[in-house]
């Protein structure tokens, strides 16, 4: 007689933060990042079988799995002698070389603050209709750790919180050229040079915001939402800190920023490492020289290409190599949050027509400007 194994199952509840999904609570209360009281109840199955399994939170994504696999096959038939793969193996080295604690440094930063940065500390300095509330919102761009698509999602999630329209736009564009990470990234490649970029965004960003709440005042734009109260700020993890959990934590963090962003940085790097290889020097200065048309050129190539911000640093920084200007590596890096297409789709959805029409009129023009300021003095 054949017997089968038997599992007794039953479930226990426990409570999630909306926000914060990965953390799990046995009892009702306070989300111990954010301070959010709407916690969710939800069961989950105890079994005994030991073969069950559950996701667990620091996998790989499939985008990020796919890109690593196809970064390994090139770069091992890069090694294969022959003279056509020379160039591509000696870029790809350099590249690595170059970048490679940037990407370290950057993910560690960005598990940090997800970890013990409260998301309502960033909530309730945005939701004021007040002039100030755009440098809140460029020092929360700083501070937030998400690639230009990831940063999509969380300013229509600020808006819907009651972040002003203003606030929302000038953290949309300060976050993918003026947070931490990046900065580690852009410094890696344009060293000092990194400064002009990121002021430059700050910059555009609060021009930016300056303008849009002129705009709403006129109404021109449509109105902000009134801003609800914010829960209390709790740095649970600050004030009670373990470190095993903290490790644990930060860990997640990084893994969850890999996941968003790594694979467009896997993209970027290989699409500059071919470029470099094998495309002439003098197409760039023909098609994107440091002139008025060549930035215009580079701002139609970037709105085609359409790579997340981490991936077009590479990019930039090849076209900076080529042109020796960083004008047009700046048109590029910022074409990514001024002319994106989901980006403009979003806020169209999300928070009207008339913000998605004037966010493209407002910005080309500045940055089309600064860059060409700075191929002119720089």
């Amino acid at each position: 007689m054949k017997h089968r194994s038997s599992s007794t199952t039953k479930s226990t509840d426990y409570y999630t933060c909306p926000m914060h999904p990965e953390i799990k609570q046995e009892k009702p209360g306070k989300c111990p990042k954010c301070g959010g009281m709407n916690l969710a109840k939800n069961s989950r199955p105890q079994s005994s079988d030991h073969c069950a399994t559950t996701s667990h939170p620091l996998t790989l994504s499939r985008n990020l799995k796919l890109a690593s696999l196809a970064f390994l096959l090139i770069f091992a038939v890069s090694f294969i002698p022959h003279p056509f793969l020379k160039p591509l193996n000696t870029s790809l080295i350099s590249y690595l070389n170059q970048i490679w604690w940037a990407i370290l440094l950057g993910f560690l930063i960005g598990g940090l603050i997800d970890y013990f940065v409260p998301d309502n500390f960033i909530f309730k300095h945005l939701g004021s209709h007040r002039p100030r509330s755009l440098l809140s919102a460029v020092i929360a761009g700083f501070f937030m750790s998400a690639c230009s698509h990831g940063i999509l999602a969380l300013s229509i999630q600020l808006y819907k919180k009651g972040a002003s329209i203003p606030s929302v736009i000038t953290f949309l564009l300060a976050s993918p050229w003026a947070n931490l990470p990046v900065t580690i990234l852009l410094f890696s490649f344009f060293s000092a040079q990194a400064l002009f970029i990121i002021a430059a965004a700050m910059a555009i960003a609060l021009i930016t915001g300056a303008i849009f709440i002129l705009l709403e005042k006129k109404s021109l734009i449509e109105s902000s939402r009134p801003a609800p109260k914010v829960a209390d700020i709790h740095w649970h993890h600050l004030t009670h800190f373990q470190p095993s959990p903290a490790f644990e934590g930060v860990l997640i963090g990084a893994v969850n920023l890999a996941n968003m962003v790594l694979w467009w940085i896997i993209i970027g790097f290989l699409i500059a490492a071919t470029i470099q290889a094998y495309v002439p020097g003098h197409y760039f200065m023909r098609f994107f020289g440091p002139g008025i048309l060549g930035l215009i050129l580079t701002l139609v190539f970037a709105t085609i290409i359409e790579v997340c911000s981490e991936g077009s640093a590479p990019i930039a920084f090849e076209i900076y190599k080529q042109v020796g200007t960083i004008g047009n590596p700046f048109v590029f890096l910022m074409a990514g949050v001024v002319t994106d297409f989901t980006e403009i789709g979003l806020i169209w959805t999300n928070i009207g027509r008339k913000s998605a029409l004037w966010l493209p009129l407002v910005t080309i023009p500045q940055v089309l400007l600064v860059a060409w300021l700075f191929n002119t003095f720089l």
